[in-house]
Parts: C-alpha cells; structure tokens; sequence
C-alpha cells in the first residue's frame, strides 16, 4: 500500500465555508474538525466539503504555492485560504477625510 502522507506529498480535504465567499480550509486527510482551534472553527462556519488531493510542492494551486499549504498543516494543522482582496474593499479601509469639501 502506498502512503500518502509524508514530508514532501500530503492527502488533504479541502473545505469551503459557509460564512464567507471564496475561503478555503485545507486539512490533512485523517485530521479530525473537533481538533482545530475553536476560533477558527466559529470564524469558518460550516465547512462544506469540496474534493481531496494529494498535495506535493510541484502541484499548482490557483492563489497560493503548494509548499506554503504544506508547511502551514505541518506547522498548525491546516491552511485557511483567505477570500481574494478586491479593490472596493481597499477603498473601504481608507475613507476619505471628512472636511469642508467632502462633506
């Protein structure tokens, strides 16, 4: 049988959520949602499942290299792929300055 987990290849489960658009957790295969951190949990929502890989550094991921994800499960026990920053939302951190001419 061939192991599928080991220092250079990964099986993880990747999830979206339920609360917020575009964000992915991704886990090891065997890891357990009870044993990730409650704050995570709660700012995640529901995790839907959305498939399984087996993760090597070589794999092209769309947003993030591979070896990031792999080194982040390794270190904390999962990846959370934040929503892409649009640029509406960076306008929205940075109002204008309220005066006389921008009321």
């Amino acid at each position: 049988m061939t192991e599928y987990t080991s220092s250079i290849k990964r099986f993880c489960s990747v999830y979206k959520s339920d609360k917020k658009q575009e964000m992915y957790l991704y886990i090891d295969r065997k890891a357990e949602f009870n044993s990730l951190p409650e704050g995570l949990l709660s700012l995640f929502g529901k995790p839907e499942h959305v498939l399984d890989l087996i993760l090597t550094p070589e794999k092209s991921l769309a947003r993030v290299d591979a070896t990031k994800v792999l080194d982040e499960i390794q270190t904390n026990g999962f990846y959370l792929q934040m929503p892409p920053v649009k640029d509406d939302d960076i306008l929205d951190l940075h109002p204008a300055p309220k005066d006389s001419l921008h009321g």
